[in-house]
């Protein structure tokens, strides 16, 4: 009987898929931030700018946590696809935490005291650590819903790209891109281990009672120390920027409760296009990203955003 190539011990063991391969590429990228960044960068409103620092002072602990959740479950992933998408998904939300230090470093160099926020998630965080890791996955599964939600209202209409300044803007274009592309990662783990009814209406209450107060402590912590509550019609104008009729936060609030569907999957909403387009404007032959990019981190799923070094440019 004749051997088959696979068969054989000595013929060339097939290449394991990487989160390229599957459509979650980890781009690592250095930013080129201004040494003087202008101060109000979203709609020379200070409201609505502190509101965007205090995101990104969130996204590093958050994302450690996102990555934590997920990564307890690798043992339970057998599928070959799933398992790069996993690790993509884990390259890219370490790279994500290392631009948005960068960036909140910047905001700090500004005199925007960021860390406050950042602690005050990070210890919010803790108190979900204590729930199983199956809840743990539930809520990241709902936070990673509001995050690709937020991504696809930034890439899906100019608004972010007229009220953002050029200094920060394209950061978080990629950023916005890369949650679409793994938008789905959470859940199909989550899946996989078998959904709980229960753990999913946990959820959103759990998240409601620990993280969303800390985002809010964060957020009013910068207004008081910019002294913008001193100042009434920039709060009336952040206000209407972000939470007023069809303005951005509340046009993603409003698509959060699909999460509680019983068919609910992050792939029923359809933003394949929308990721193409963008992947050409950011990353094309003369995309508005090609030169910054750089080698791509190593693929790990033993890596978490705190436990990544510096990635080294390409030669």
């Amino acid at each position: 009987m004749t051997e088959t190539a696979t068969s054989n011990p000595t013929g060339p063991r097939p290449r394991r898929l990487t989160g390229g391969d599957v459509g979650i590429p980890p781009r690592h990228l250095d930013f080129r931030l201004p040494t003087e960044m202008v101060r109000w960068a979203y709609a020379d409103n200070a409201t609505a700018t502190l509101f965007l620092a205090m995101l990104s002072a969130i996204f590093p602990p958050g994302e450690d946590f996102f990555v934590r959740s997920v990564v307890h479950f690798r043992d339970r992933v057998r599928e070959e696809e799933l398992r790069a998408r996993v690790a993509g998904f884990t390259a890219q939300e370490v790279i994500h935490s290392r631009e948005h230090d960068r960036l909140n470093e910047a905001f700090t160099a500004r005199g925007f005291p960021v860390h406050v926020p950042e602690r005050a998630v990070a210890l919010a965080l803790t108190v979900l650590d204590r729930t199983s890791p199956r809840q743990q996955l539930a809520c990241t599964a709902l936070m990673e819903h509001f995050t690709a939600v937020m991504a696809e209202d930034i890439l899906g209409s100019d608004e972010f790209a007229r009220r953002v300044h050029t200094d920060i803007r394209e950061l978080w274009h990629w950023h916005a891109l890369e949650e679409l592309e793994h938008k789905s990662v959470t859940w199909d783990v989550y899946e996989l281990i078998g959904t709980d009814g229960p753990e999913r209406r946990r959820a959103a209450p759990l998240v409601v009672a620990t993280v969303l107060p800390a985002v809010l402590f964060g957020w009013a912590y910068l207004l008081v120390q910019q002294g913008v509550w001193r100042r009434p019609a920039d709060l009336r104008e952040g206000y209407r920027l972000l939470f007023g009729p069809g303005q951005f936060v509340r046009r993603v609030l409003r698509r959060m409760p699909v999460f509680g569907h019983p068919r609910f999957h992050p792939d029923r909403h359809d933003t394949r296009e929308l990721e193409a387009r963008w992947r050409e404007t950011l990353f094309g032959d003369d995309g508005a990203l090609a030169g910054q990019l750089r080698r791509p981190l190593r693929e790990t799923q033993d890596l978490s955003p705190r436990d990544a070094g510096p990635a080294r440019p390409t030669p």
